[in-house]
């Protein structure tokens, strides 16, 4: 299969029309038509059912469109860091955050990486959940995550950074805001707003308010931290968000600790045993960068990493 038959029927199937897409990618549509003939013979399926007036994907265009579309975008960026890398850079590193660590972690990071790794080309990936963090360290379109454990993936490896805790983001005008520590029971009246149900600090979310005896009623869901954030400053309802979002200074918006806050934990992690000698010395930036959540008592509020080889070589001395 080559790249061109993908590109010609993903405008196909996008645009659910010959024509149309035939406009869209500057040529005739006898031709496309023809190519687009080629490409199921070639993979001895039908992609779509067509008609008179319409044309509709076959499961199997389905997901070859879901598929084909993953392909050309980790094509188009391998080209982009070929080029960078063929331009002096000295190598990319695909990371992805989660929200909070996005906000709090990322500055400092970057700050580090132009110290100690002058021409090293940052492929950053904010606010990811982490099922789709561990998906991309797993087929390989990202390098490192600073992800929410726990991970059930032999693939990955995970080193732990910081434990971070859970406080209500409150509309300004609960009636709750004027307390300056609540009890979770306290919200279960409440309507929530909360990340998606894949969402690592949704289950401990869950698990905390079944532990107080009730179910939240949650009536809006949000990826992102900054949406859901801004969601509660709208009044749609309250948010438990990990403490270092309280970095964003969204008006609207009153932050409250509970009085036993759920633990949420920072990692960052990597591809088992497929750790390249620029993703050992990324690694190795966590040391000295501070971690976006609550230091355990007693210790300086730094990410410590120790990649495998470096800890071998501990072993060893």
């Amino acid at each position: 299969m080559e790249t061109r038959h993908l590109r010609y029927f993903i405008a196909v199937a996008e645009e659910r029309h010959f024509g149309r897409a035939a406009q869209r990618l500057h040529m005739a549509q006898p031709p496309l038509s023809q190519q687009i003939r080629q490409l199921e013979e070639q993979l001895g399926t039908q992609l779509f059912e067509r008609t008179t007036r319409r044309v509709e994907l076959t499961p199997a265009g389905e997901l070859l469109l879901d598929r084909g579309r993953r392909i050309l975008r980790d094509l188009e960026e391998l080209e982009s860091d070929v080029a960078e890398v063929g331009a002096g850079a000295a190598g990319v590193i695909r990371i992805g955050l989660s929200g909070s660590a996005t906000y709090r972690l990322l500055p400092a990071l970057v700050k580090r990486a132009r110290t100690e790794l002058p021409g090293l080309k940052l492929s950053v990936h904010g606010e990811m959940l982490t099922p789709h963090m561990v998906a991309g360290l797993e087929e390989g379109s990202l390098d490192v995550a600073v992800l929410r454990p726990p991970v059930d993936s032999p693939e990955v490896a995970l080193a732990p950074l910081e434990q971070d805790r859970l406080v209500a983001a409150l509309p300004a005008g609960s009636p709750w805001a004027d307390r300056t520590e609540l009890d979770l029971r306290d919200l279960a009246d409440e309507p929530f707003v909360g990340y998606p149900a894949d969402s690592v600090v949704t289950r401990i979310f869950r698990e905390a308010c079944r532990a107080e005896g009730f179910t939240p009623r949650v009536v809006q869901e949000a990826a992102e931290t900054s949406t859901l954030l801004s969601l509660v400053a709208a009044g749609m309802g309250t948010a438990l968000v990990p403490m270092a979002s309280r970095i964003l200074s969204i008006e609207g918006i009153v932050f409250r600790p509970l009085a036993h806050p759920p633990a949420v934990d920072l990692a960052v992690a990597w591809r088992a045993g497929e750790e390249t000698p620029l993703v050992r010395r990324f690694l190795e930036l966590f040391d000295t960068v501070p971690a976006p959540g609550r230091a355990p008592r007693g210790t300086r509020p730094l990410a410590v990493v120790r990649p495998p080889l470096a800890q071998e070589a501990a072993r060893e001395d």
